[in-house]
């Protein structure tokens, strides 16, 4: 078992956080959210007042924060972890952000003489809860391997794509094409609905057919066709479409910088930003079903 200070207990980070604590770990959190603290607390955990205090006497530091900045300041700001972290201890930052801040940070680390890795998840706040998310890796693979002692605890894939960074590419490539299958998915689903057919059983011949895929399977965003996902609980809980345009964004500002082709990924991302913007932007990210929904004919 390990020492580890988990820093952002947001839908995502806490769930896996309890988890660390469930599996056996020493697990001290922080978070701006005393509520988010008190209930890693229940779950096992003890409370550190700053991120300073967490990483305090710990084999390895997890974050899980929103954004470039969040991360960029939490180790590189004015009192930045960068000047009190050891050499002894790693870094596995989970945000997703874009690849430059990863290798900005991860860079900057290495010159303190810290291991650092980008690991990035997919699997979603159900995954995040279940012990079953998926961690896309960057970083040496002494570091990545060192790191499974705590990541085979949060999920059950750990994959690395290459070096600092490479974690965070593979995560946008994954939601881009997640996000064109949810929208394609909602499409046919809603076309099919207007045509007089029952949701439930299409979505039944589309899972035996050409057009199967992991929406269809998991995570259907017709509500009451699945039980147990965001679409037969109001869009709530899950992974929200801010989030899901934030990473469609990283994904177009990537694609431009290497000269890529990724219509489908731009027009999805002007969708999710579309729906973001009518007031949507805390539901699932499933609720784009609704978005595309058909006219009515007056």
């Amino acid at each position: 078992m390990a020492t580890v200070g988990f820093i952002g207990l947001g839908n995502m980070g806490g769930p896996m956080a309890a988890n660390l604590a469930k599996a056996g770990h020493q697990v001290k959190v922080f978070d701006l959210s005393q509520d988010a603290v008190k209930t890693l607390v229940e779950a096992g955990a003890t409370a550190a007042d700053s991120a300073a205090e967490v990483i305090k006497g710990v084999d390895f530091v997890v974050s899980m924060l929103p954004a470039d900045h969040h991360v960029e300041g939490l180790y590189l700001g004015d009192n930045g972890l960068v000047n009190q972290l050891q050499s002894n201890q790693l870094v596995i930052d989970c945000s997703t952000i874009s690849s430059e801040a990863a290798m900005y940070v991860g860079g900057e680390l290495e010159k303190a003489g810290i291991g650092f890795i980008d690991a990035p998840v997919s699997g979603g706040v159900g995954g995040a809860k279940a012990g079953t998310l998926t961690f896309i890796c960057g970083g040496t693979e002494e570091n990545v391997d060192r790191a499974r002692t705590v990541l085979n605890d949060m999920g059950k894939n750990v994959f690395r794509a290459g070096d600092v960074g490479a974690g965070q590419i593979a995560k946008i490539c994954n939601n881009m094409l997640l996000s064109v299958l949810m929208v394609g998915t909602s499409e046919a689903l809603q076309l099919g609905k207007a045509n007089g057919l029952d949701p439930k059983v299409l979505s039944e011949i589309m899972l035996q057919s050409s057009g199967r895929n992991w929406t269809l399977e998991v995570y259907n965003p017709c509500p009451d066709v699945m039980e147990g996902v965001p679409s037969s609980n109001d869009y709530q809980g899950g992974f929200m479409v801010d989030l899901m345009a934030k990473d469609l964004g990283l994904a177009q500002q990537t694609a431009l910088k290497a000269g890529a082709t990724t219509p489908m990924g731009s027009l999805t991302r002007n969708l999710y930003h579309s729906w973001a913007q009518q007031g949507n932007g805390r539901k699932d990210f499933s609720s784009i079903f609704n978005y595309v929904q058909p006219v009515t004919k007056k």
